[in-house]
């Protein structure tokens, strides 16, 4: 209660008892929780309530990611440093060492700092989440739609394989490590006739194209991709050094889901294309747009 220039009364209230559960007990929830065929990048869940990190480990589980849990802040860093997750979810309310504390240990370790961390909290701490570098937050009880959504921005979609055709050895090697850390799944081709045979073997999620290659270029592979039934659909982006004229833009025939400049466009900006194309994709089906 407050009376202007009088000043303020707070009142809080806490439990009479508060069980400490030691991370040692804590650990009754088995470490890994997985369907079986889970082929979605690693979930680190680190929360000190059993109950609570087992029901999101199962929630993962039945949406195709991997999953590890940490019973405690401490340990929960660890793993983060030793398995290199694709996301943590990370609550806020643990004992000796809190997720605030977890959270700014993380962002100032440079061999995890780009792990996306998703905090789990009682209250909308959306504002101190974010400005703590958490990649965004879900309020507890934690909803399983919501859960998953936010899994598949940051941990790529247990279904998504994106197909990168490039003929240069370093750029195709660049954007794999990039997206495969996304926990994306990929898969390679140096050429237009080679990428035709991946496809034949199965078609990708999404395809990142080079136009200017050997043997078969961009615009051939494309036509020819668009000529086959299960290949109208595929989403394409254009990753060329190439200037496009007229011409090459209508030999590209709107078939394509954008065009991104060699040397102009960071990582993060092909991420950004890729989530904007993969993220709302639903859990049990394969994208197609």
């Amino acid at each position: 209660t407050s009376a202007p220039g009088m000043g303020s009364t707070f009142t809080v209230r806490v439990p009479v008892e508060v069980k400490v559960v030691a991370e040692s007990d804590a650990l009754a929830v088995p470490a890994r929780i997985e369907s079986e065929g889970a082929t979605g990048g690693l979930v680190l869940v680190i929360d000190d309530d059993p109950a609570s990190r087992e029901l999101v480990q199962r929630h993962l589980a039945r949406a195709g990611y991997r999953t590890h849990g940490a019973a405690g802040g401490a340990s929960g860093l660890q793993l983060a440093r030793e398995l290199k997750p694709a996301a943590i979810t990370l609550d806020v309310l643990m004992p000796e060492m809190d997720g605030w504390a977890v959270l700014s240990a993380i962002k100032a370790d440079s061999a995890i700092a780009d792990i996306p961390v998703i905090m789990a909290t009682i209250l909308d701490e959306k504002p101190l989440s974010l400005a703590l570098g958490a990649s965004d937050y879900v309020t507890k009880p934690i909803d399983r739609e919501r859960l998953v959504s936010i899994m598949r921005k940051y941990a790529g979609s247990p279904e998504s394989r994106v197909l990168i055709v490039e003929d240069d050895d370093n750029a195709r090697e660049m954007m794999r490590r990039t997206l495969e850390k996304e926990g994306w799944t990929v898969i390679e081709a140096e050429n237009g006739r080679a990428a035709l045979e991946r496809v034949a073997e199965q078609m990708p999620s999404i395809i990142l194209l080079d136009l200017m290659m050997p043997e078969m270029d961009g615009f051939d592979f494309l036509s020819t991709l668009r000529e086959g039934a299960n290949g109208k659909a595929v989403p394409v982006i254009v990753v060329s050094a190439l200037e496009l004229t007229e011409e090459h833009r209508q030999r590209l025939n709107g078939g394509v889901q954008q065009i991104l400049r060699k040397g102009s466009y960071s990582p993060e900006v092909l991420l950004d294309e890729l989530r904007g194309v993969l993220g709302p994709a639903a859990p049990d089906t394969q994208l197609t747009i």
